[in-house]
């Protein structure tokens, strides 16, 4: 990975959290589900940062880099980029709407586990505004753009000036893969240089776009497919298949957010020019850290602990390699 500036595209939202003591159900009348009109007295409210993009680049910082936010907001958004920002998130080119408050998942969860949920995409829908080269213009050229899960006019935008400009892209389309068309997808996709799916989503990108797993390597430089427990796969035409168990002694709690942690350290895995397989290693570690915590950035560690994690699951070499980077 050649050196420059990571810039990190992607939704930027809050969940808020809501905890229901009873049971919905005790509540529903289904001869008048058509009339329906009910309110809930709920026990508690944890509102968590979230959005792929924050979420990739609060990792990132977590490991000594300085990634650059590309995401759309509201007014609403200074405490959240106060955070970001303590933990060496570059926020400057955040856009930031005038009219419509940050995106955010609103769920209220009963005793049974059932749901209610709303999702307000709110300012993301003006992340189509964005233009990339203001901000190469200010941060220098990138070594990679990231583009994640977002409004999907500004995903295909950012994709089309990356080929315009020779930006270097990674393909992450994650949760707006169930939502697009494969037209779409293909567009997204088609001259990454890394793509990025869990192996669910691999699966979902040949069935929408119509290619076959040897017709999506020839398309991008190579593919990362994350396999939950069983760790990662990494493939690519010119490539020998590289599998890499995921991290010893994980205490698993809460999966949200895993993902888009393992893209954090795999990007500064590639940064400090390690090797896929390393890059892919520091992924796994850093992935670790969140499944065992409630909330996608909610986890702390020192780099002393970070090295010895790396050096318990994968060796002293591992940790020596990434250890001089720390």
């Amino acid at each position: 990975m050649t050196s420059g500036s990571l810039l990190i595209a992607g939704s930027i939202a809050t969940d808020h959290l809501m905890t229901f003591g009873g049971k919905f159900e005790d509540s529903l009348v289904v001869e008048q589900l058509d009339k329906l009109s009910v309110s809930f007295l709920v026990n508690d409210l944890e509102i968590r940062r979230g959005g792929v993009a924050p979420n990739m680049c609060f990792g990132l910082g977590r490991l000594g880099l300085r990634p650059v936010l590309v995401g759309s907001a509201g007014e609403d958004f200074g405490d959240y980029r106060s955070w970001l920002e303590r933990h060496h998130v570059d926020c400057d080119s955040v856009h930031i709407s005038q009219t419509l408050h940050t995106a955010r998942f609103v769920c209220t969860t009963d005793s049974t586990m059932a749901q209610f949920a709303s999702f307000y995409p709110g300012a993301m829908s003006e992340a189509r505004q964005i233009e990339l080269a203001p901000i190469v213009e200010r941060v220098g050229a990138p070594a990679f753009v990231l583009i994640g899960a977002d409004d999907p006019d500004a995903m295909r935008r950012h994709t089309h000036e990356c080929r315009q400009r020779d930006y270097p892209f990674i393909s992450d389309c994650s949760q707006q893969l169930a939502f697009s068309g494969g037209e779409l997808i293909r567009d997204l996709i088609d001259g990454a240089a890394i793509l990025f799916s869990n192996e669910y989503e691999s699966h979902m990108i040949e069935q929408k776009t119509g290619w076959s797993d040897d017709e999506i390597l020839s398309r991008v430089g190579f593919q990362v497919t994350t396999l939950g427990a069983q760790g990662v796969r990494i493939t690519g035409e010119k490539l020998a298949t590289i599998e890499v168990a995921a991290a010893r002694g994980v205490t698993a709690i809460e999966p949200t957010g895993v993902g888009d942690a393992f893209r954090s350290g795999f990007l500064a895995g590639m940064a400090w020019e390690l090797g896929l397989e390393s890059a892919a290693q520091v992924g796994c570690v850093l992935a670790a850290y969140v499944v065992e915590t409630v909330g996608t950035q909610e986890y702390s560690f020192t780099h002393e602990q970070f090295v010895a994690r790396v050096e318990e699951s994968y060796g002293a070499a591992a940790a020596d390699a990434v250890a001089a980077h720390l």
